[in-house]
């Protein structure tokens, strides 16, 4: 599927993008290869193929859930200009 011109100045203003009226032609054969590689992929037979979350059986290394930093709210807490019951105490914004 080739795309105009035309076309590609339709998407851009559906879009809301600003692009120079000098550059369309160079998105237009851009868009245009793009959507020919998608026809490509398209024709692929991937009928029993089961679908894979990475094409490489890879696990995710994950670190240890473990506390690494002591609470110091008292510490803050001490130097904030107002606190009630551990709580910080900011100005009312929305009335």
């Amino acid at each position: 599927m080739a795309l105009d011109s035309a076309a590609v100045a339709r998407i851009a203003h559906l879009a809301r993008l600003g692009i120079e009226a000098a550059d369309i032609p160079e998105y237009a054969r851009n868009l245009s290869d793009i959507l020919a590689f998608v026809e490509q992929l398209e024709a692929v037979a991937t009928a029993g193929v089961a679908p894979l979350a990475h094409p490489l059986e890879a696990r995710q290394r994950l670190r240890a859930d473990e506390v690494t930093e002591t609470d110091r709210r008292e510490v803050f807490q001490a130097i904030a200009p107002r606190v009630e019951a551990g709580l910080y105490l900011v100005p009312k914004v929305i009335e």
